[in-house]
């Protein structure tokens, strides 16, 4: 009898699934002929042409210059041809490409000016494009009905692409508790395990396999015994009814939940299980694999299904929020406009090969990421602000501003706010900061007077303050109980108290038991909870004393460790 296989991981994303095994990705060799090969760089260019050209009609020229000099090197002979040889000399067709790339770019980093130089990386992005192009047409087709996704790194933008096609878990080679597939995953309620051996990537495609992500283990190939015991158990325990009215502790101190999503799925399962609205609309998400900033339509396209859904009710949208995981390739590889002019035209830098094409955006201020990034932008914050005035008019709507460091930058965007409202003849709605940096939070009693709420996003703020990378294994949102955290979550609100503005945790932290009665106990009025926890959270509360949380988190402040933290609220 075959045995089965089993692989272990991280449990990121709490459940037990059963399915299909789809490997949306192999990590292995790319096989393709010459003519392919030339192909995937010819539809390269193209992609980046069209791009070019939605930029130039939305009067984004300089951004549409960027891109046309992207399309300019994937035509490039000196990069194409090179790796079309080597295939049709017998080379692998991913190495190949690679190599070619790299002989590309190795010579523009050798090249004296800075901003040839910097094309290197544009060179290699573009090949990473081509070999994307080549694989795309031979990834398996989904097996019907419910499946596991399996990749070497999956996406926030797989999960809620897949979450309506029969998603039933996922397992990634890489990537943490705190990466944002995880937290996406845990917002849909869809089993996930992360850090599993590569090995993984080999299995057949349409394997019946079990995730248990409580455990930390996918067994693929199950015998019946064990399909038969998951059947058993599946579903066992879920909620099953709506919670009615607001949430509130045991003592009737009223706690608004809300939920966090970056998909109309995400929000129809938060509004089922008793959401009040949405406290943390996440717009980033769709665009992490993007060549440029968003435009206004594609904007209006991203919001419009997710703020339908919430008329009447309260939907914070957060500012495009690109850092940490979560930075595009226009931003870490691309270049950023900046005052200066594109300079060589298209035709001009195509007779002139790689270096040519290369120094058709000299000038342009290189990329950075985050909001310094978006208020540098001269319509990508408009463009954002007036997309979410549109499909937010039926709504509470509240825009949050991520990772704020300085005051002048609450000032711009409360500048732009206003103007954007008044051309799109809306109403001026709340505006707020996520508090994520330590130096942010420390500094809380300054920030109060100028905004209208907090939104204390936890994820970020441990993650600094221990010193703790998004991808780390280590990094969990109960860290967020370390008495270091705990009491600058304490500081922040209670500056909201004192100003009279109302905070909230929008990090995952807010769903975990371990940290839960702390964050009411310190005061927290608000609490913003992955969509697919709604309930258990609502749940939580309804046993949960304030006075009693409150001596709790006087306690926990006074620990020495998150352990000891967790020992004391275990205790209760």
């Amino acid at each position: 009898m075959r045995r089965s296989a089993r692989f272990r991981g991280l449990p990121v994303s709490a459940g037990l699934a059963t399915g299909r095994l789809h490997i949306a990705d192999s990590g292995a060799a790319v096989s393709a002929t010459p003519d392919e090969v030339r192909d995937a760089f010819a539809a390269v260019a193209a992609q980046r042409s069209a791009l070019a050209g939605r930029l130039r009609g939305a009067g984004r020229d300089e951004e549409a210059d960027i891109i046309e000099v992207a399309g300019l090197i994937a035509a490039d002979p000196a990069l194409v041809e090179p790796a079309v040889a080597a295939v049709r000399g017998g080379e692998q067709a991913a190495t190949a490409v690679r190599e070619a790339a790299e002989s590309q770019a190795a010579l523009l980093e050798r090249l004296p000016a800075p901003e040839l130089a910097e094309r290197a990386g544009d060179v290699r992005q573009i090949a990473h494009a081509v070999l994307d192009q080549l694989s795309s047409p031979r990834a398996a087709a989904r097996p019907a009905g419910a499946f596991i996704l399996i990749r070497r790194e999956v996406s926030p933008a797989d999960l809620i692409d897949l979450a309506e096609a029969g998603l039933a878990g996922a397992v990634s080679v890489a990537g943490g508790a705190s990466s944002h597939a995880a937290i996406i995953a845990r917002g849909l309620g869809v089993p996930m395990i992360t850090g599993v051996d590569a090995a993984v990537l080999a299995a057949a495609e349409g394997q019946h396999a079990i995730l248990d992500a409580d455990a930390g283990e996918l067994i693929v190939g199950p015998t019946a015994a064990e399909l038969a015991a998951v059947a058993n158990v599946n579903g066992a325990g879920q909620p099953q009814a709506r919670a009615a009215g607001p949430a509130s502790t045991a003592d009737g101190r009223k706690i608004a939940v809300l939920c966090n999503v970056a998909s109309a799925t995400e929000t129809r399962r938060g509004l089922a299980a008793g959401a009040e609205g949405v406290g943390l609309l996440r717009t980033e998400i769709p665009y992490t694999d993007a060549l440029a900033w968003p435009t206004l339509p594609e904007h209006r396209a991203q919001l419009a299904p997710i703020l339908e859904l919430l008329a009447g009710k309260p939907a914070t949208v957060r500012l495009l929020d690109f850092s940490g995981d979560k930075i595009p390739p226009f931003l870490s590889h691309g270049r950023q406009p900046g005052s200066a002019a594109a300079g060589t035209a298209a035709s001009a830098s195509a007779a002139a090969g790689l270096a040519g094409t290369a120094g058709a955006t000299a000038g342009l201020a290189g990329a950075t990421a985050g909001l310094a990034a978006l208020l540098a932008h001269p319509t990508a914050l408009s463009d954002q602000l007036l997309a979410a005035l549109d499909a937010g008019r039926r709504t509470r709507l509240s825009i949050l501003i991520p990772m704020v460091s300085a005051l002048g930058e609450v000032t711009q965007v409360r500048d732009a706010l206003a103007r954007a409202a008044s051309a799109a003849g809306a109403d001026l709605p709340r505006l707020g900061i996520m508090v994520e940096l330590r130096s942010t939070a420390a500094a809380a009693e300054a920030f109060a007077p100028a905004v209208d709420f907090f939104s204390i996003g936890t994820n970020d703020l441990t993650g600094q303050v221990l010193g703790l990378d998004r991808r780390d294994p280590a990094a969990k949102p109960a860290l967020a109980a370390h008495p270091q955290v705990l009491a600058l979550i304490a500081h922040v609100a209670d500056a909201g108290r004192q100003a009279g503005i109302p905070v909230s945790v929008c990090g995952d932290s807010a769903a975990d038991p371990l940290v839960l009665p702390l964050l009411v106990g310190v005061g927290v009025d608000t609490l913003s909870v992955p969509a697919a926890h709604v309930l258990r959270v609502r749940s939580v509360l309804a046993d949960l004393d304030y006075p009693a949380c409150a001596a709790l988190a006087d306690q926990a402040l006074r620990a020495s460790t998150a352990e000891e933290a967790w020992k004391l609220v275990l205790a209760q």
